[in-house]
């Protein structure tokens, strides 16, 4: 389940054949020229919005803390995201007010209220909770584990720890909260064979399809700077997939 960042990447990526898709907070914030969990609930709404008007697969939102301080909370956050025609939405337990983890109390009720705003809908969103301590400094996988597992006992569909590489750290999670697992496809982490092999479920790329297209684009201007060549368009993209992905 690849996350594109824009219109053009998410056609992108359904015409290569991928059956889901799912946004990123990271790379949808960049393309708007923010820094990642700067972005607004409406910001995102519209984004999904023209996600899912471009693409017919299902497409999962990284809807960060699914915004508790907005008007009307988490449920509001699931009306709105729901009403676009999202199917599906994650909620994180990372403060970045606080520069910390929530209270894992504090997250299991808001992943409640995601869940049964999600799940009374008259076609239901997948919740998916997540705990970001892997990717927030903290390398405790029992805590890990003790969140996922509370965050499926408060009604999610499915739970995600990213930041996960280990594959006996992957395996120990999937064995420990029987729902399914997703694992952020990670460079030097296992493949998604491997990650097959121990019950993972769904397999995101996060920000990382984002940020090699933009680690591209540096490298071309900086070429043209220094150099004052072009050879960077060698690796143009083949003009028969645009025509593919966007002559709809």
């Amino acid at each position: 389940m690849p996350n594109p960042w824009d219109v053009g990447s998410a056609r992108l990526l359904e015409t290569s054949g991928f059956e889901a898709l799912a946004t990123t907070s990271a790379g949808f914030a960049w393309s708007i020229g923010k820094l990642d969990q700067s972005v607004t609930r409406e910001e995102l709404v519209t984004h999904v919005a023209g996600l899912v008007d471009a693409t017919s697969v299902p497409l999962n939102v990284d809807s960060e803390r699914c915004y508790p301080d907005d008007p009307g909370g988490v449920a509001e956050t699931v009306a709105l995201l729901a009403e676009v025609g999202a199917a599906g939405l994650s909620i994180e337990d990372y403060d970045p007010a606080s520069g910390a983890m929530d209270d894992v109390a504090v997250s299991a009720q808001r992943v409640a209220e995601v869940a049964e705003a999600a799940h009374r809908l008259a076609d239901p969103m997948v919740v998916t909770g997540r705990a970001e301590n892997h990717i927030r400094g903290v390398d405790d996988l029992d805590d890990t584990i003790a969140r996922l597992m509370a965050y499926r006992d408060a009604g999610a569909d499915a739970v995600y720890a990213p930041g996960l590489s280990d594959l006996d750290q992957i395996a120990d999670v999937v064995e420990a909260v029987w729902i399914p697992v997703n694992v952020l496809a990670l460079p030097g982490g296992p493949s998604i064979a491997e990650l097959a092999s121990v019950g993972v479920r769904r397999v995101s790329t996060g920000s990382l399809l984002a940020g090699a297209a933009y680690a591209a684009l540096i490298a071309a201007e900086q070429e043209l700077l220094i150099d004052g060549t072009s050879r960077y368009a060698e690796s143009a993209v083949p003009r028969d997939l645009l025509k593919d992905a966007f002559d709809l």
